[in-house]
């Protein structure tokens, strides 16, 4: 059999996988077993932050895995202390929380904020949980249901009960439920990527904070795929101008290899002690290794080129043919588009241009440092999918 026939005898049918296998690549360069060459304007859904094959991550990884693949967290290690240090020097957080994904890092702040209420109202009845409605926060259990997309509340049910839904346009449906009495928390994306690509509104998100903090509600931001440089900020709550009680992250931090960070800020530094939480792989030496490289390059020149790239595709895709609107934040980007996303996905394929989907929109998250020129071969031949 070939890699086609045995993926789809052995492999769980959870993914709707296009037509390519991938086998190689350096930067945003791809290539399939044929031998043809892909443009990468997805960076494996905002992991590889640049690019695959980046000689600075591979010899970072290389040398620990020469050292110390993995220990149990029953002892110390450098690359997770270190890459702790620095989250908590470049954020203004107190404590990290390491684990292996972002449904993971999201379910470490849920743990949090309802310890956080337990322990300050002595009980269990003030632990709910605000989110907003079109918003994903992963695909476990619990953080299915802090989802605010009814789509995923079927099939997997009984879902945990603790978690309301209000509006991302309306703080008043948040302002309601606060006053109610019984919520310890509020949390929110940035920008909602796997709901297709909306940013909040920095009017919202500002009413949203004065009422958290009105009724001593956590602020809970999920950066699992806005975080580590990919809007232009080093995580997007940067540019609203309020600093959060937990912020989550994982995807790009790792730039390939699985990790998830949950910071803590001073509200909840130390509400987990010995025993109440953990995870076996959670601080990964290994991981942590390359995140340290990943986060150790996402300084304000990277961060500027970002935001260079984001002007350089708006401009380009702004009144084009098939372009109804652009939406997102850096290398986080949206595109309403004529033709339905998936022709174009599959037709920018065809063409050597690998593109995403988000809902009814085109999607794109290269890598941070994708090559100008190849950028704008890439943009031309998605402009020209567009047009046809």
């Amino acid at each position: 059999m070939n890699i086609f026939e045995k993926d789809q005898t052995y492999v769980a049918s959870t993914y709707g996988r296009n037509p390519v296998a991938l086998v190689s690549g350096k930067g945003a360069l791809l290539r399939d077993v044929n031998g043809k060459e892909y443009i990468d304007l997805g960076s494996g859904i905002a992991v590889n932050t640049f690019g695959a094959a980046d000689d600075e991550w591979v010899s970072a990884v290389t040398a620990q895995l020469n050292s110390l693949q993995h220990i149990s967290n029953l002892y110390y290690t450098s690359p997770c202390a270190q890459l702790a240090e620095m989250l908590c020097q470049r954020t203004g957080m107190k404590k990290v929380f390491f684990s292996n994904s972002g449904a993971e890092s999201n379910e470490c702040a849920i743990k949090a904020a309802r310890r956080y209420a337990c322990l300050k109202h002595g009980d269990m009845e003030h632990s709910r949980i605000i989110t907003l409605k079109n918003s994903f926060h992963g695909r476990t259990i619990t953080t299915l249901a802090a989802t605010g997309q009814d789509s995923f509340h079927t099939d997997f049910g009984p879902f945990p009960e603790g978690f309301a839904y209000a509006s991302p346009t309306d703080a008043s449906e948040i302002r309601a439920l606060a006053a109610n009495g019984d919520c310890t928390a509020v949390m929110m994306e940035m920008i909602q990527g796997e709901g297709g690509v909306y940013p909040l509104e920095p009017d919202f998100v500002n009413e949203v904070v004065s009422i958290a903090r009105e009724y001593d509600l956590l602020i809970i931001v999920d950066e699992v795929q806005t975080g580590n440089g990919r809007t232009g900020r080093l995580y997007a709550y940067m540019d609203y101008g309020f600093q959060p009680d937990i912020v989550t992250t994982a995807k790009g931090i790792g730039g390939g290899l699985p990790i998830g960070v949950t910071m803590l800020g001073e509200k909840v530094k130390d509400v987990f002690t010995p025993g109440t939480h953990g995870s076996t792989f959670g601080g990964n030496p290994v991981a942590c290794a390359g995140a340290v490289s990943i986060l150790s390059r996402l300084d304000n020149a990277l961060l500027a080129d970002v935001r260079a790239k984001h002007d350089y595709i708006v401009s380009e895709l702004s009144g084009a043919k098939g372009v109804k609107g652009i939406y997102g934040k850096g290398l986080m980007l949206g595109i309403e588009t004529d033709k339905p996303a998936k022709e174009v996905i599959a037709q920018c394929m065809e063409k050597g241009v690998l593109v995403l989907s988000a809902k009814t929109r085109v999607r794109l998250l290269p890598p941070l440092n994708i090559d100008m020129e190849l950028l704008k071969k890439a943009i031309a031949v998605l402009k020209d999918v567009l047009a046809c």
